[in-house]
């Protein structure tokens, strides 16, 4: 179970994620449970994997917003470079990107 000092442990800008969710510390770590568990941080996988960058795009924007509103910093950040890049259909290695985004989700998973 996260709390608000773990969160800002991470390095999550948790006034603003509060402040977003009304600051109700309860809904917002709830939020924070359902967000770090969306299965869409698999599902942009598989698409990197296999070169659809239009499916890579719509999980990887999605996942943008749901880790700005909740104000997860050092996943919102590489997952923003990786949005931008995927919006221009830049063909390249994204598995850098990737694991930055899944390395600082499981640094969060190991917190919580």
């Amino acid at each position: 179970m996260f709390t608000i000092d773990i969160l800002k442990e991470f390095g999550a800008n948790t006034e603003e994620g509060l402040a977003r969710c009304l600051n109700n510390e309860e809904f917002y770590l709830k939020m924070v449970d359902i967000g770090i568990a969306d299965e869409r941080f698999e599902i942009i996988k598989d698409a990197l994997d296999k070169k659809d960058l239009d499916a890579a795009f719509e999980m990887a924007h999605a996942l943008k917003g749901v880790l700005g509103n909740l104000s997860l910093t050092p996943i919102q950040t590489p997952m923003e470079e990786m949005t931008e890049l995927l919006r221009a259909r830049t063909d390249m290695d994204y598995s850098g990107l990737y694991a930055q985004v899944k390395g600082e989700r499981d640094r969060l998973l190991a917190l919580g």
